[in-house]
Parts: C-alpha cells; structure tokens; sequence
C-alpha cells in the first residue's frame, strides 16, 4: 500500500530534548508520559518537517534548548509513497531557520510538495470562539495539504501587501506607488481564494456518511462582519484601489483574503460551531481534520501524516476507539500523545508505543509495549 511515513527521527538539542533519535514502522505511534516530559516537543519536531513555524508557531530562537543553546537539528528519512527524502532542518545561533532535502538547501515551501501533515493540538480547541487569525491558519493548512502551491501565494500577498502597508503609513496617495504592488497582491489573493475554496469543498465532501463517527460540519469562507465578499483578481484590484483613503487612515490594508475568516456549521443540530459546547467543538475539529486526510488518501495516493496532540484524553472510550479505527482504516501514520498509556488500549499491536520521561534534565524516549 502506498504510503507517506517517517521512518527515523534524529532531534539534537531541540526544546528538552538534547539527543533523542526515534524509528518509526509506519503504523500510529502512542507516545506517552507525564506532564512536562518532552512529549508534544516531539510532535514539534515533527511539525517542522512541514513549511512554516510548526505547531505552536514558534521562532527558531525559541527552539533551541536551554541552557545551552547551541542551535538545534531535526533530521528524518520520509517516505514519500515510495521515494525516500532526507530531510533536515535547523538553526544555528542568532540565524533563521534553514532546509535541506537530500542533502541540498532548499526553501522551505519545498517541504509541501514531499510532506503532507495536518495537526490537532489542545491550543486549537477555542478555534471556532476566538479571533479570525486562528481559523484562518487553520483554513490554509488545510489548503496547503491539497496545494503546495498555496504557500508561495500567501508569500506573494503577504510581501506585496506589507510594501503596500508601509506605503500607506507613510501616507503616500501617488497612485502609481501603489498599482504594482496592488496587481501581486490581487493575483496572488484570487489564487489563495480559489485554493481555500476548493480545499473546503474536498473536506465537506469527504464527510459525507461518516456522521455516525464523529460530527459533521459545514464549511463557508466569509467576508468581515458588514462586507461583501470579493471574487476574483478584477474585483480584487479595483476594491484595493478603492479602499486607499481608508487604508491610508488605518495605517493598513482592510481588504482581502488576509481578512476572510472561516464558518462552521454543527449540520447535526443546524448551529454555528461557536455555539456548540466544548466536547461538541473538539469532535467538530477532529471530524474536519479526518477528512481532510481521507481526501488527501484519495486524491495524493497516501493519507498524511497526523499530529494529535492530547486528542484521546478528550474523548470517552467509545469514540476513541472510532478514532483509532479510523486512522488505522486510513493507513496513516499518526503520532498521537497522553499521559497514561491506558488512553491508547484500545489501538493494542497495531501502533508502535514509546515513553518519554525527563530524565537528568533532558527528555528520552523509550519503545515499549502495551499488553
């Protein structure tokens, strides 16, 4: 069956850990420990083999253990449905993060393209009751999974617009300062639209018949409260040239898809995600990111890799064993966390199973099994 796997992971002096190498047999693997022991340090690491700041959005500097703080290395050999890729990534002292695949600098949009991961961790759980920055991220890391592409757009528009940003600080109305700047940013966002659309019309898809597991959610991209959605890179460009007096008197541009948001639908009970309660609201995300790994193993040829931070202590025994059933129907390799490793029981010889525990100062990982 194809496959897209981590099959070894090196982590050197990254968040606790100083030295913790890992072999994967491309199952689920159940990682365990108490509190503070170094697990969700290694879904991070993980996190990184993927563009951008990884799951907790975290600088480079930030990583690097202390006290040391010699820099850090993550190095892993990925499966990509039957081409292996080294990939490393690190940071030296006082520097940014840097790439390599198979021995060769690349930049970081590059990962898209060999690893598909999606993630689910404990900081997502008021998604749908906070700001539009969370679900936003959310939305395109969903789209990233299906466009790799995607990532260069946003690079585009968030470039473009930051030049347009400052140009409106500095109070400039010369129109001709602004029209260039104006066509990126509005060919660059009608391509963020159209991906986002179709992204969230893969995962709605993907859900259907599967209500009897987890909770279905319908999806829409909206505009901000009392504006009109803007389609296309026409209308996108003529709404920026529009808006300059009042981007000017903001100091910042109040038009386009860094300002979309993304709505969620209970379809079960026909309610706004924001109303749903707090199980109602964690089921609802687990359900979304299901799917998108269900559309992924359909249209890539291999479920991504998932990274479910301290999902199954949320859960009652019941649907945690639909949630293990349902990775492992997938195919997917899926690094799930908790503390005690009763919460994995139900997964028995079909995962791998490590403990982590801080030892000396540092985080180790040890394989064990689960009788």
């Amino acid at each position: 069956m194809p496959r897209l796997a981590v099959d070894n992971l090196l982590i050197s002096h990254f968040r606790s850990h100083r030295r913790t190498e890992m072999a994967f047999e491309g199952r689920p693997v159940a990682i365990f420990g108490p509190n503070g022991a170094g697990k969700t340090n290694i879904l991070e690491a993980l996190s990184l083999l993927s563009p951008g700041r990884g799951l907790r959005r975290a600088g480079a500097e930030e990583l690097a253990r202390r006290p040391e703080s010699l820099g850090w290395k993550i190095r892993a050999s990925v499966d990509c449905i039957g081409q292996v890729h080294e990939i490393e990534t690190f940071a030296e002292p006082g520097s940014s993060r840097s790439v390599l695949v198979d021995g060769k600098p690349v930049a970081q949009a590059v990962l898209g393209r060999i690893v598909r991961m999606l993630w689910l961790v404990p900081a997502m759980d008021r998604l749908w009751i906070e700001g539009a920055e969370g679900r936003r991220r959310f939305l395109d890391r969903m789209t990233l999974s299906f466009d790799p592409g995607h990532a260069e757009a946003v690079l585009t528009y968030e470039k473009a617009m930051r030049e347009r940003n400052r140009l409106l600080k500095d109070d400039v109305r010369d129109p001709r300062w602004y029209g260039a700047l104006e066509a990126q940013m509005a060919g660059a966002g009608a391509a963020i639209q159209a991906s986002r659309r179709a992204a969230v019309d893969r995962v709605t898809a993907a859900q259907t018949g599967t209500e009897g597991a987890f909770p279905k959610a319908d999806l829409t991209i909206v505009a901000p409260e009392g504006e009109e959605a803007i389609d296309g890179a026409d209308a996108l460009a003529e709404a920026l040239a529009r808006g300059r007096s009042r981007d000017i008197a903001a100091g910042r541009t109040l038009t386009g898809p860094h300002r979309t948001d993304l709505a969620a639908i209970y379809a079960a009970k026909g309610t706004p995600a924001a109303q749903a309660s707090t199980g109602e609201q964690k089921a609802l995300l687990l359900s979304l990111v299901l799917a998108n790994a269900r559309a992924l193993a359909e249209d890539y040829g291999a479920p991504p890799i998932l990274l479910l931070d301290e999902v199954a202590a949320h859960l009652d025994a019941g649907r945690r064993a639909l949630l293990y059933d349902e990775i492992c129907a997938l195919g997917a390799q899926a690094f799930l966390t908790g503390t005690g490793a009763d919460l994995f029981e139900g997964l028995g010889a079909r995962a791998q199973v490590f403990e982590v525990a801080d030892t000396d100062g540092q985080s180790r990982a040890v394989e064990r099994t689960i009788a």
